[in-house]
């Protein structure tokens, strides 16, 4: 005990005196007194590794299809009610441009109570159903009724938690899903991360549930493929945009556009692999 106490007080003496943390007194303190240097706990200090800050209002102030895009690459952050986080890099969206758009629920600037948090501040999700039973989460960017789709998130994070709420959602024996089968499509993502009605409206900059952080090693205009949305063949000419966007060669990916991949490629913006 007499050695803490002079080692603590070496520490406060470091502390008052520098901005920085006083790496080495803690690597001593927690080192055995036989001269082993692997970490030991200790009550008096926790280390805790860094969390990257989360994604700020500017980055969602901008126009739909460009956040659509900027999103690629970014993680998703779930903090369940137990503690534990789901983390999952975004690998495919669309962009539903609101106004013009036939495909979007919020065509012809019609604000409704359901489609209300297109309307609001850019980065607010809007979570609907679908079937009655499954949900999409969506989040609002710049423009009148415009928001972006979460189409499929890559694991990172808490892949356990994630096959969990999973399988409480499907009926009867089922097979063990596969790492690439937990986030592969807009609801199977939000069964995954436990993301219902109840998340609606709320504001991605500010929520203590579910947030987005920065992602490493972000793609460039060449990793993307630009297609058609999924499941709006009825809406004419706004079926065949390319309004969803996608990670080449992610195996994540919900839906892959070998057509497109290959035009791309005799175009010379991509190289097949």
């Amino acid at each position: 005990m007499p050695r803490k106490r002079k080692l603590l007080a070496q520490l406060s003496a470091l502390q008052s005196n520098s901005s920085f943390p006083p790496f080495d007194a803690l690597e001593n303190l927690n080192a055995m007194p036989d001269g082993d240097s692997s970490p030991k706990s200790s009550k008096y200090f926790v280390t805790e590794k860094k969390i990257s800050s989360r994604l700020e209002a500017d980055f969602f102030n901008q126009p739909c299809i460009s956040l659509a895009k900027s999103f690629l690459g970014q993680i998703l952050v779930r903090r369940l009610p137990d503690g534990r986080e789901l983390w999952g890099r975004i690998v495919e969206t669309e962009a539903y441009l609101g106004g013009e758009d036939e495909a979007s629920h919020s065509k012809g600037g019609k604000q409704t109570q359901r489609n209300a948090a297109m309307f609001m501040k850019p980065g607010t999700l809007y979570v609907y159903q679908i079937y009655g039973i499954y949900f999409c989460v969506n989040v609002s960017s710049q423009g009148e009724g415009a928001a972006v789709l979460l189409r499929s998130l890559e694991p990172l994070r808490g892949l356990e938690a994630m096959r969990e709420l999973r399988d409480a959602s499907r009926k009867g024996p089922t097979k063990p899903l596969k790492d690439w089968q937990l986030c592969n499509g807009p609801s199977k993502l939000c069964q995954a991360f436990g993301i219902d009605k109840a998340f609606d409206q709320r504001d991605l900059t500010q929520d203590a549930a579910i947030w987005m952080v920065p992602g490493h090693d972000l793609p460039g205009e060449q990793d993307m493929v630009a297609t058609t949305r999924i499941g709006i063949g009825s809406r004419g000419e706004w079926a065949e945009k390319p309004l969803r966007f996608y990670l080449r060669g992610n195996k994540f990916v919900s839906v892959v556009d070998k057509k497109t991949e290959r035009e791309m490629a005799a175009m010379g913006h991509l190289q097949l692999t």
